[in-house]
């Protein structure tokens, strides 16, 4: 399977924000949306990738000062991107290799969508699920008969 495959089942809805935006204006989006990522996006193009991650440690380092905070100043820029071609087990050891939850897939500047590690489960559940319905078919229309021993 295909990343290009996750994202179609996914669907198209990509929920985005940009660098100026106040921190609480984030945290209120994903909440009202329960997501766990934004895609930062400026002047068409993304430019960095806004998790919880990023947010607890905000509020962590700002303490109650942390509702000065834009979205710019603690996003990740230029984030790790994947590919639509990458094959799932790529796209896991990315995720896995490089600690993100949450990852933003590109063709060439186009912003696709974002792969989250649920997706990626859900997408593995489904494949194998199909895979087992497939090997119980051909099981069931084996016959003993056609064995030679």
């Amino acid at each position: 399977m295909r990343v290009r495959e996750i994202l179609s089942v996914k669907g198209k809805v990509l929920y985005t924000i940009a660098p100026e935006k106040k921190l609480s204006a984030a945290i209120a989006a994903m909440s009202e949306r329960d997501v766990g990522s934004l895609a930062c996006i400026q002047d068409g193009r993304m430019v960095g990738m806004l998790t919880f991650r990023e947010i607890v440690k905000a509020l962590h380092a700002r303490g109650a000062s942390w509702g000065a905070v834009t979205v710019g100043e603690i996003m990740v820029p230029d984030p790790v991107v994947g590919q639509p071609d990458m094959e799932m087990d790529d796209l896991r050891r990315l995720m896995v290799e490089k600690h993100m939850r949450y990852l933003p897939i590109m063709e060439g500047d186009t912003l696709l969508g974002v792969i989250s590690f649920h997706d990626v489960a859900k997408a593995m559940l489904e494949d194998q699920g199909f895979e087992n319905r497939m090997l119980k078919a051909y099981i069931s229309d084996w016959s003993p008969e056609e064995v030679r021993v």
